[in-house]
């Protein structure tokens, strides 16, 4: 199943990032290494989301990566969730429909 871990960002999140961008991308990789993670990022123009989106069984693993988040922990994410994603087109869709 996907689902997707969707952050509101604050307004001064892009100023306040680095000081914790290696600790959060160290936490990205360990759950890429694990397939737990597939893609993630920040939108762009204006940086005010970041979604990433796992392959998982339950949201128990995003959920916990938001818990253990350097950027949520020291206050640059103002709200965060996870929702399941019922994919359906896709090579990796977990409900493919034609």
């Amino acid at each position: 199943m996907h689902y997707l871990l969707m952050y509101d960002l604050v307004p001064d999140y892009l100023e306040r990032r680095a000081q914790f961008r290696d600790a959060h991308l160290t936490l990205a990789w360990e759950a890429v290494e694990r397939e737990e993670l597939v893609l993630a990022g920040a939108l762009d123009e204006p940086v005010d989301r970041a979604v990433l989106l796992f392959h998982i069984d339950t949201p128990q693993a995003a959920e916990d990566f938001a818990r253990n988040d350097p950027y949520v922990i020291n206050g640059l994410v103002a709200r965060w969730q996870v929702r399941k994603w019922n994919t359906v087109v896709g090579s990796r869709a977990t409900n493919p429909l034609r």
